[in-house]
Parts: C-alpha cells; sequence; structure tokens
C-alpha cells in the first residue's frame, strides 16, 4: 500500500483523542503545524503530546493544512465543517478526516463540496489523552470509511490508519450508524455495568470490589469472545428461577435503579440462551413470566 507523502497535519481540537492522534500521526513523520484547545486540560494535552505545537483559532489551524483532522463530538461537527467552509479555511485537495464514530463522511459535504477529500477514522478504543493512549494504538482498530467506490480514497484511509500504528478495518457509509451503535452498547454500557456491580459489592459491605471482580469480568469476556452465546453461564442461563428471584427480591430493596438493567439484560440472555440450545422452552417461558413482573418478587 503506497504511503500518503508528509503532510502539515492541523487539529481541531487537542482534546482527548486529537492530542493523541496528532502525536500518532508526528510519530509516524507527518508535522503537526497547529492545533486548538481552549480549556486547561488541552492546553495540557498539547504541551505534553504536541510539544512547540502552538494553538490557534480552528479556522487557522485548517487553512494551514494539507490534513485537518476534526476530533470533536458527534453533535458539534456539522456546525465547526460549515464554519470552516464559510471562513475560506477549507480548500480542494486537502485532507479533511473525522474522528466521530456515529457519522460516515455524509457530514463532511460541505467540505466535499469545495473539493476536500473525506475520510472517516474511528478509532476503536477508550481514550485518556495521556501518553500511554499511544501505546494502546497499537492494539486498535480503526473503522475507515471512505467515498463510494473511490480505492484512492480508501487507500489513503488505510494508510493513514496504518501509520498510526493501527489495523484498519472498512465501514461503507450506510453500516456506520449500526456499526456505532454496536460499539457504544458494547463498551459504553459495559463500563456501566462493571459500576454497577462494584457498588453493589460495596454496599454489601465487601471490600476490593475491582480485585474482586476483575479476574471474573476478564474471563467473561475472553469466553465470549472465544466461544460466542456457548459461553453463557449463570443463573439465567441454567435456568435457575429460584436464584434469579432472589435477586430480584434483593435487588428492589436494596438497589432498586439497578433493577430495569438487570431485567433487560436477563431477557436478552434468556433469548441468547434459548437461541444457543442452553435453555429450555419451558424454562425461558418461566423465567420471562417472573422477569416481566420484576417489582413484585412473588411466584409467577
Amino acid at each position: 500500500m503506497t504511503r500518503p507523502a508528509r503532510l502539515a497535519v492541523g487539529v481541531v481540537s487537542a482534546g482527548r483523542v486529537g492530542s493523541v492522534l496528532g502525536a500518532a500521526l508526528a510519530r509516524a513523520g507527518h508535522s503537526v503545524t497547529a492545533a486548538s484547545g481552549l480549556s486547561a486540560a488541552s492546553v495540557r494535552r498539547a504541551d505534553q503530546l504536541l510539544p512547540g505545537v502552538p494553538l490557534l483559532p480552528p479556522d487557522q489551524v485548517a487553512r494551514g493544512a494539507d490534513l485537518v483532522l476534526l476530533a470533536l463530538p458527534d453533535d458539534a461537527l456539522p456546525g465547526i465543517v460549515r464554519g470552516l467552509v464559510a471562513m475560506d479555511s477549507l480548500r480542494p485537495g486537502q485532507i479533511v478526516v473525522h474522528t466521530s464514530g456515529a457519522h460516515g463522511i455524509e457530514v463532511l459535504r460541505p467540505a466535499i463540496d469545495v473539493g476536500a477529500l473525506p475520510l472517516a477514522l474511528h478509532p476503536v478504543m477508550t481514550f485518556t489523552g495521556r501518553p500511554e493512549d499511544l501505546e494502546r494504538l497499537e492494539s486498535c482498530s480503526v473503522g475507515v470509511t471512505a467515498e463510494g467506490d473511490d480505492e484512492a480514497a480508501w487507500n489513503v484511509g488505510e494508510a493513514l490508519a496504518m501509520e498510526m500504528g493501527t489495523e484498519p478495518v472498512r465501514v461503507p457509509e450506510e453500516a456506520r450508524a449500526l456499526y456505532h451503535a454496536a460499539l457504544t452498547h458494547g463498551a459504553n454500557h459495559l463500563m456501566t455495568l462493571v459500576a454497577d456491580c462494584a457498588e453493589l459489592l460495596r454496599d454489601a459491605g465487601i471490600g476490593n470490589a475491582e480485585r474482586l471482580i476483575a479476574p471474573l469480568l476478564s474471563a467473561a469476556l475472553d469466553n465470549v469472545l472465544r466461544h460466542g452465546d456457548r459461553a453463557l453461564t449463570g443463573p439465567v442461563a441454567r435456568g435457575d428461577l429460584g436464584t434469579v428471584r432472589k435477586h430480584l427480591e434483593v435487588l428492589a430493596e436494596r438497589a432498586p435503579g439497578v433493577v430495569p438493567g438487570y431485567v433487560a439484560l436477563a431477557k436478552r440472555t434468556v433469548t441468547r440462551a434459548s437461541g444457543a440450545g442452553l435453555l429450555s422452552t419451558d424454562a425461558a417461558e418461566e423465567l420471562t413470566e417472573l422477569l416481566d413482573e420484576p417489582a413484585k418478587g412473588k411466584e409467577p
């Protein structure tokens, strides 16, 4: 694959993602010429990850760049693209990249209309905005979206991803929303689930909750990635109605805010365990009936 020529990179903005990807591109031999950032945290990140790079307004950052890296919240992206075009900061031949998982390249339509090359490069990892993120990039993938059948554009996106040390994965424009929903459902909701789990253990008077559950959760994640639904275990997958009933009772008493999440995930587990042949039809029906009325905590 042909590597892109050395590029002048402008980073808008120096948040957790932008500062790390800017540093990764600099490590690959490109030149980060400017970045934008107003908050104290952005200034600190720029000092640490993009030393010597001036912090300028977004229009000036973009105007002087061959590659404009837009590392912005999903909802802010359309407005900043329109604004940069209105201020004549984007030009034909520029590479305009955004890092949003939710958007494909259509959000860059104003930039496309002035002749820029649009790319969506979404790194599939969480960022702290610290130097260790650069090493973590080497084990992650990047969802790449380019324009239609423009193979040259796809190649540029893949080359940039590889230069940053990541593995490119092509994500068609029409698949972008479902792709991002899947990743969000897995990563963000997993964090919520684990935080709830640790909190319940602490409320039960158990110390070192995170240390207690880390091996269990790591093994569960590894098993499901290796074996899929066949790795399902626990009272729902086994059809242990009495245990699930006790869970609902104690949660209703001690942690009612957790009950809706427990019920929703238990119902999905019933469905997946049934589909995998782990749960009989009768057991699935009994569990579903119990889960439909969790607040009562009574026998169905």
